[in-house]
């Protein structure tokens, strides 16, 4: 998509997919302007020092801006990014589900608050390094997997409304990242080899657990007991938010088979845990759903990714009342995972998706 001059805001995270997006963007004659987060208070910088939102990152984004000769800002998000956020996923783990704090962040924050601060400056437009297609049609955007498929990240974007995806441009969809990459180096640009972010952006170390017990404190865990399928107890834990579905290890031993976290009830506190065989299920539902091209009026076949890391698997898709909808799948999938997100696909184009619901389990509890 041609840019003929209009403004367009950036969101530059310091690493080589945004800023080979800016210079994709000048190319096609896009007025660009770069913007970075800043999503950690002050007095908690030092966590994010190596993360695409620490001091490290504006400083590379900054130099990078100016090598291309591009405007840029630094917003700070911090107040909005803790509230919309951390606590979206504190709370979910305290509500015996596991979040996608990505999906929050791109639906409130990137395509959110960035786009008023990008009318503030004269731009219709906001645009990412996300490896995903945005196809602009009259009065509708069509979303679409990334053609490098190793980092196609559609599934982080099924919850942005129509009027957010037809001002958001995405130039590196149809690229692959060994392309990429060269472009930097083509430009000199020193990021041009930076290791990707494979984590959390907010979570050091990748250790969720030890987060959340600085971010809520131990006494604000939900302690409980761990049971079998047949309701016999095993062991006391130290709080739900330390499991989620399809877990092993932090288990108590003991059993002759390995064991897994099968199911979290919430109003019990009670962690129940079976074979690898129990984790199995065929249907379920989501809810909060968002159909990118209109809800289904009888079963649909599609594609289902039931989180990110999912290779998808065929499915009959059936919308539901009240914003919900119920998953057939042709093949049984393993840990499908309350609070993660379940996307559906025709081919590589996103139909819409949801967030998978907890259903009471088959189990004496």
């Amino acid at each position: 998509m041609k840019g003929n001059g209009r403004r367009v805001l950036l969101g530059m995270s310091g690493g080589v997919d945004s800023s080979v997006a800016a210079s994709l963007l000048l190319r096609d004659d896009w007025d660009v302007i770069g913007v970075t987060m800043k999503v950690w208070p002050q007095d908690c910088i030092s966590r994010a020092e190596d993360k695409c939102c620490g001091p490290s990152a504006i400083a590379d984004a900054r130099g990078v801006a100016h090598k291309l000769g591009i405007p840029h800002y630094v917003v700070d998000e911090a107040d909005n990014f803790e509230k919309i956020v951390i606590d979206y996923f504190a709370s979910e783990y305290k509500k015996g589900r596991t979040p996608n704090p990505c999906v929050m962040c791109n639906e409130h924050l990137k395509f959110g608050n960035l786009r008023t601060k990008a009318r503030s400056l004269g731009a219709d437009f906001i645009a990412t390094g996300h490896y995903a297609i945005i196809e602009h049609q009259e009065n509708h955007a069509v979303l679409r997997k990334g053609r490098d498929t190793r980092k196609d990240q559609s599934y982080f974007l099924f919850s942005l409304g129509q009027d957010q995806l037809q001002h958001a441009l995405t130039p590196l969809g149809g690229m692959e990242k060994p392309e990429i990459r060269e472009i930097a180096r083509e430009l000199g640009l020193k990021v041009a080899d930076k290791v990707d972010s494979q984590e959390i952006c907010f979570v050091p170390g990748n250790d969720y657990k030890a987060f959340l017990r600085g971010h809520l404190g131990e006494e604000e865990f939900h302690k409980g007991g761990i049971y079998d399928t047949q309701g016999h107890f095993i062991a006391d834990h130290e709080g739900i938010e330390m499991f989620t579905i399809g877990q092993r290890k932090g288990l108590p031993g003991g059993s002759p088979r390995p064991r897994y976290v099968i199911d979290i009830d919430p109003q019990t506190n009670r962690v129940i845990v079976g074979d690898e065989e129990d984790l199995e299920r065929e249907t379920f539902e989501v809810d909060r759903t968002n159909w990118l091209r209109g809800e289904p009026k009888g079963d649909e076949h599609i594609t289902v990714k039931i989180r990110y890391a999912h290779p998808g698997t065929e499915a009959i898709l059936q919308a539901l009342p009240g914003g919900k909808a119920r998953i057939q799948l042709s093949t049984p999938q393993r840990a499908i995972t309350p609070g993660q997100a379940a996307v559906f696909y025709d081919g590589d184009v996103v139909v819409g998706g949801g967030w998978i619901t907890r259903e009471p389990a088959p189990v004496v509890a």
